[in-house]
């Protein structure tokens, strides 16, 4: 009977979460909110809030209610804000979690406004800080805001921050940053003459973050930071992931022998293959360079031919892997495992895109 395979699996690493959280808090005064959409870019926001607010986060981070009301039930009690809610804003589930939400447009406040909730629903005003994407433009911001203090006065909501985001936080170049930084400026200047106090103004992801202290303001949004990508590339964060797969077959193959969809890799020496079971359907990029490799034991391992639905293979050269051999697919750094900038590299994406893409079949476990 043939023994079963440890399966696909991405690790997620707390320890490089822990690191990265307190690498990011070392640049600033301001508070931190660990950013954990898209499910922690993929290494499980449960997991990942949890470590960061052990290494000192104060606030977390959501696309929506429902992703918030889950780190709830997973019994983290930390201020929560969420944005985005592309199913709109529950407002009953904001008020009885005591979930943050942000208001980008009069429409979205006055949808709000309808809704019956069990106390007043916390609000931060999101306002357009130059993206053109999200946020309310400045055009309507006093409309906004007035519609947002009379509620506000009214006992309905809760305004307790103001937010924006950077165009440009990504170059590195606080230059790039200063009109954004003006914009919000204005803002809070707008809602104090509204009548509102102080508000908890917060602009910086994690580029700004990592390389422009004028951007932080009240406090500062760490997402993609958490688990080791700075957009800016300036700062060396440490990956907080690791995908493994096991070999599932090894053969010798001799000169000339064509590997894969239309024999787009043909061997040029006696080789050894193993292939791993993972593929597109997986998050490995179909289209790589030719430079990219796994680890082995140690060692590296080209892949070659085309990268398939469910399959990749590897030329191990003078090596034949027993099947059930672990193959490292990429690591969190520091060895001789390649690491999502370098997936990011050979793909001709963004690191990003690597580890969001992993997909359900590959099995979840924490370090």
């Amino acid at each position: 009977m043939t023994a079963a395979l440890t399966p696909p699996t991405l690790q997620t690493l707390p320890d490089p979460i822990a690191a990265n959280v307190v690498r990011a808090r070392s640049r600033t005064r301001a508070r931190l909110m660990a950013v954990v959409k898209a499910d922690a870019y993929g290494h499980g926001a449960a997991p990942v809030a949890r470590a960061a607010v052990a290494a000192g986060a104060s606030w977390l981070g959501t696309t929506d209610v429902g992703d918030a009301v889950a780190i709830r039930a997973a019994g983290l009690r930390t201020p929560i804000l969420t944005w985005l809610n592309p199913s709109g804003i529950d407002a009953e589930a904001s008020a009885a979690h005591a979930i943050d939400v942000a208001v980008g447009s009069v429409d979205e406040l006055e949808t709000l406004l309808l809704q019956r909730a069990p106390a007043a629903v916390r609000v931060h005003l999101h306002v357009d800080a130059g993206m053109a994407r999200e946020g309310c433009p400045e055009r309507e911001w006093e409309t906004l805001i007035a519609r947002a203090r009379a509620a506000h006065v009214d006992g309905r909501i809760e305004v307790r921050g103001l937010m924006g985001h950077l165009p440009s936080a990504d170059r590195g170049d606080p230059a790039a940053n200063a009109p954004a930084v003006e914009r919000m400026r204005r803002a809070r200047a707008a809602v104090v003459r509204a009548g509102f106090g102080p508000l908890l103004a917060h602009l910086a992801a994690t580029s700004g973050t990592l390389t422009d202290p004028a951007t932080h303001l009240d406090m500062v949004r760490v997402g993609a930071g958490l688990v080791g990508i700075d957009p800016s590339g300036r700062t060396a964060l440490t990956g907080a992931s690791r995908l493994t797969a096991p070999v599932v077959h090894s053969r010798a193959v001799a000169v000339g022998t064509a590997i894969g969809y239309d024999g787009s890799h043909v061997t040029t020496a006696e080789t050894h293959l193993s292939v791993l079971p993972l593929g597109y359907a997986d998050g490995i990029p179909r289209e790589i360079s030719r430079d990219a490799f796994v680890e082995i034991e140690g060692l590296t391992h080209r892949i070659v031919g085309r990268v398939s639905m469910d399959q990749i293979v590897v030329d191990t050269g003078p090596r034949r892997y027993a099947r059930g051999t672990t193959a490292t697919v990429f690591g969190p750094g520091g060895t001789t495992a390649p690491t999502i900038h370098d997936w990011a590299r050979w793909s001709g994406s963004i690191a990003h895109t690597i580890v969001t893409g992993i997909g359900a079949r590959v099995r979840r476990s924490i370090a």
